[in-house]
């Protein structure tokens, strides 16, 4: 039987690599996003290999993220996959320098926006008792690096939160596990440094950074596993990179 997934974070990056690798798979897919354009151009791309479904909202929004799955058609409202990959850094400043617009963001959308997408999904899988949660984090959310404080603190929060849920939800027969991925050549820079491409360029020069396919393919895998296995937690990073600081640029 067709499994349904539910991908927040869909119209770039990483969600947009694992939509297009799951659709391969035969899932049916819930693409997930604020860019309501960049969803169709996705949806249009991978509806003749599957069905697919978008929801356009703002997981930091608590009622918009409820009307988004109230709208939900009767061939997509039973989810059985969620992938909580929707995340943010904005800004690299000390604590002292930060700014509280971009502290509310990253709190906001890699912590509350989680959980509000998660509470949404959980109680259908409460009442089978199958499911799974696959929870998109960062290799900040293991250690901290000079200027990441707030960003993280939230993938800290992340973390956490993957354990809680692993916890919480066994009783219930439900798999939780989390990605945590190093330095990944998206726009996640470019979002970081506000615009500045050249800046957000920077990051990804001199080495090879892994790239979305990589995780994708990650994700795919992890979810083929059968049931009674849970990948539970796994840091993925390149190569040429052995902590948030120690990047190899002699290759």
């Amino acid at each position: 039987m067709k499994q349904t997934v539910l991908i927040t974070g869909a119209s770039s990056g990483i969600g947009r690599a694992t939509a297009q690798a799951l659709a391969q798979k035969n899932f049916r897919l819930i693409l997930c996003g604020r860019r309501m354009e960049r969803l169709e151009a996705l949806q249009s791309e991978l509806e003749g290999i599957t069905e697919v479904h978008c929801l356009s909202f703002d997981v930091r929004d608590r009622e918009a993220v409820e009307a988004a799955f109230s709208s939900l058609p009767e061939g997509f409202k039973q989810i059985d996959v969620l992938i909580n990959n929707a995340g943010n850094a904005h800004g690299l400043d000390p604590i002292q320098a930060g700014n509280y617009e971009d502290w509310d963001a990253m709190l906001d959308i890699n912590v509350k926006g989680l959980l509000y997408v998660s509470k949404e999904v959980i109680p259908q899988f409460i009442e089978r008792k199958k499911g799974h949660i696959l929870n998109i984090g960062s290799t900040a959310g293991k250690e901290v690096y000079p200027n990441g404080n707030v960003y993280c603190a939230s993938k800290h929060a992340v973390d956490a939160l993957n354990q809680g849920m692993r916890i919480d939800l066994n009783k219930h027969n439900i798999r939780v596990g989390a990605i945590h991925p190093g330095l990944v050549e998206t726009e996640f820079s470019e979002v970081r440094f506000k615009g500045d491409t050249e800046r957000a360029a920077k990051v990804y020069q001199g080495y090879r950074p892994l790239q979305a396919a990589d995780i994708a393919d990650i994700i795919a895998f992890v979810l083929s596993r059968p049931y009674h296995v849970n990948i539970a937690d796994l840091m993925v990073m390149s190569t040429d990179q052995a902590s948030s600081t120690i990047v190899n640029k002699s290759n």
